[in-house]
């Protein structure tokens, strides 16, 4: 009798060690739902994304401190057994604005050319990947952003991912967003360049460069599985994958929950298969289309 207690003691706790945390996140003053909040365990590689009703589940095992990112709001950080978490607006400080049109008479656009060489770089849980596009005098004639070209490798079809555009804080990294609209992104399965239409923005390229942010939704309809040589095990991934090309210039930029870094120039000296990557940035195969 006291060894089928225990077992079952046993199995309530292994049951309750391997629960499934649920909440939902809230804006703080309207109390509406927020969808595609970025959502993860502090200091960990476990994460997840608010569904389009704001709902998000988690499997952990223990008490955890969970981060909560969202377009438009402010940082936070909460208990994981919170089953309500409300997040609030940022308060954005207004300049002067000077209206204008573009004409939309010419084009140019900025960035490297996807490479045949160009890879997939695997996802992290809470990262963020930024391309730094510097402002040059030869687009002063040419100040508008009319389109962002992004090229992803997805092993699934009608996978998301988010698009944001951040302006330079005085250190040269990312800050604030330009563009306070979720900009959702459906893909198709397999090398897609996807081209997003900015003219209704009326966005004006900055003096000090701009930065355009792909942020990986960590979404179950983006869930895949892939398989690695020589392991007989599949690891998941979130779709799509971005496309990196190998650059000179230091202009690719990563988010994960210790902040910004800016992505590390690949060693000097790499043999064989990896001497493609020598003294090489990985950098968002990421372009700007520019009109006047």
């Amino acid at each position: 009798m006291q060894e089928k207690r225990f077992l079952l003691v046993f199995f309530l706790l292994g049951f309750y060690t391997s629960a499934q945390i649920r909440g939902v996140v809230k804006d703080s003053i309207s109390g509406e739902s927020i969808p595609y909040v970025n959502i993860w365990v502090e200091n960990e590689t476990i994460g997840t994304t608010s569904d389009v009703n704001g709902s998000f589940s988690l499997e952990i095992k223990e008490e955890k401190v969970l981060v909560f990112s969202a377009l438009g709001y402010e940082i936070k950080k909460g208990s994981s057994k919170k089953e309500i978490i409300f997040l609030s607006p940022k308060v954005f400080e207004l300049n002067e604005v000077v209206i204008e049109r573009p004409k939309f008479q010419k084009e140019i656009e900025i960035g490297e050319k996807l490479q045949k060489k160009a890879i997939r770089i695997s996802d992290k849980v809470g990262n963020l990947k930024a391309h730094y596009f510097p402002f040059r005098e030869s687009y002063t004639k040419s100040r508008f952003i009319k389109k962002v070209k992004v090229f992803t490798q997805s092993q699934i079809a009608n996978a998301k991912f988010k698009l944001r555009v951040l302006s330079v804080n005085s250190k040269g990294f990312p800050d604030a967003d330009l563009i306070e609209e979720e900009i959702i992104v459906t893909v198709k399965k397999g090398r897609n360049e996807n081209v997003i239409n900015f003219e209704k923005y009326n966005l004006v390229f900055p003096e000090n460069g701009v930065f355009i942010v792909f942020e990986t939704l960590f979404l179950d309809t983006n869930k895949s599985q892939t398989s690695f040589a020589n392991q007989k095990t599949k690891a998941i991934t979130y779709e799509p994958g971005l496309s990196y090309n190998f650059v000179e210039e230091e202009n690719s930029f990563v988010f994960t929950a210790k902040g910004w870094y800016k992505f590390p120039r690949q060693p000097k000296g790499q043999k064989g298969f990896f001497k493609i990557y020598d003294n090489k940035v990985f950098e968002p195969a990421i372009n700007l289309i520019l009109t006047d």
